[in-house]
């Protein structure tokens, strides 16, 4: 596969770190050019520099949330074939305590960041007749999780958006799919771990054990087994998968 992308330019949302990071990167050795977009302009300066040597990675800064942001950035990076929608963000609160603020960040981050983004490739992939869309969802989207109802709502539409996505371009060349990740190891998840122990005054290896018993495997995913199923759903061969969202999280979602 390590030429199968060569004529490809892939984008990738929160492309700085985490899984967005080992996404371009699995996609840069498959040998697609790479723009990485997100909001710390230095943390995707850095991961292109440590890509360099690999491909050529071009660096855009954006929030995800704000519309005319991203037509312009997107406008900016050109032609789009590849599409990973990785931006995002989790946070908990009991819902009694989930206020509107809390409520609407998450639907703007993790659902909406994905409509903007979606819509500002479709038209060109449409237009050429090809596209991989890949939207980072989460096991979040499959099932429910206490005391992150925001967050599940938001990655549930996120899923909902895939799917019926999906079926208006079936016939068009372009596919859209999701991969569901569970606890990734990741800043996210140190995130949980941070909140688990501040509320509970458990010590870390206590909070990771509370996550990591949710995964039959008992242990975290890893960011390049998520990049790799979404190489895969890039790959030439992986043209009949569409609408699908793909649990990776060891057997935890089935």
């Amino acid at each position: 596969m390590m030429s199968s992308l060569a004529d490809k330019h892939a984008v990738v949302t929160g492309g700085g770190s985490g899984i967005g990071a080992s996404c371009a990167l699995a996609l840069a050795e498959a040998g697609a050019r790479i723009t990485l977009m997100g909001r710390d302009i230095a943390r995707l300066e850095a991961q292109r520099d440590a890509m360099r040597a690999r491909v050529d990675v071009a660096c855009i800064a954006v929030d995800v949330t704000d519309e005319a942001a991203v037509a312009a950035a997107f406008s900016r990076a050109g032609p789009v074939d590849i599409l990973v929608n990785n931006a995002g963000h989790a946070q908990a609160a009991p819902f009694t305590q989930t206020d509107t603020a809390l409520w609407q960040r998450m639907l703007d981050v993790n659902l909406t960041g994905v409509f903007f983004c979606t819509r500002a490739v479709l038209p060109s992939m449409l237009e050429r007749g090809y596209g991989r869309i890949v939207n980072v969802a989460s096991t979040a989207g499959q099932t429910g999780y206490a005391y992150v109802a925001a967050y599940c709502a938001a990655k549930h539409g996120v899923v909902g958006l895939t799917r019926a996505l999906a079926a208006e371009v079936a016939t068009k060349g372009v596919t859209v799919n999701a991969v569901c990740p569970g606890y990734t190891e990741t800043e996210l998840l140190r995130s949980s771990l941070d909140q688990i122990m501040s509320k509970t005054a458990r010590g870390e290896q206590e909070a990771r054990d509370a996550l990591v018993r949710n995964n039959p495997q008992r242990r975290f995913v890893q960011p390049e087994e998520v990049a790799s199923a979404v190489l895969w759903l890039c790959a030439p061969g992986s043209g009949s998968m569409n609408g699908q969202s793909i649990s990776v999280s060891g057997g935890e979602v089935t």
